[in-house]
């Protein structure tokens, strides 16, 4: 067990310890998609639907999201985040709403959890707001499509 970061000697859970990591500047993109009827993309560019503005909503949940990571997801590091950007875009083709967030700070860890917290709750939020007329959702796609700093350099995917 010992090659398991979040798992001591004894097989325990634990915080990993960054005290002594380098500080970097640390960026992550994540994307995420939600499928609804075409009906649904058309209220919301109408701005019809009974629970407002649901895209600004979506994008602000997000970004809310992003910044209490830490108090979601079990032995996250709190974090000192330096901008977050949530976007959220109808596409018809899908049809739905594609999902990115790009997530920065200037740390030792990296921000791949704080920018997956993002999409997926913007994601939920369009749900939420969209289910009374749209019970066909789908939430899909989720992942870190991209990533600076740290030991490890970037990543794209």
């Amino acid at each position: 067990m010992s090659g398991l970061s979040h798992l001591g000697e004894d097989g325990r859970a634990r915080m990993v310890d960054v005290t002594d990591k380098a500080v970097t500047d640390r960026t992550a993109v994540a994307h995420g998609r939600l499928r609804c009827a075409p009906e649904t993309l058309r209220q919301v560019a109408e701005g019809t639907t009974p629970k407002g503005m649901v895209v600004q909503t979506a994008e602000i949940a997000g970004i809310m999201a992003a910044k209490r990571t830490a108090e979601l997801i079990p032995l996250c590091h709190p974090l000192a985040l330096t901008n977050v950007a949530v976007r959220i875009e109808a596409d018809t083709a899908l049809p739905g709403f594609r999902v990115e967030a790009e997530v920065r700070t200037s740390g030792v860890t990296g921000v791949e959890m704080e920018a997956l917290t993002a999409v997926s709750v913007a994601c939920l939020t369009l749900f939420d707001m969209l289910k009374a007329i749209d019970r066909t959702m789908v939430i899909e796609g989720m992942e870190v499509v991209a990533k600076t700093g740290g030991k490890s350099g970037s990543w794209a995917r």
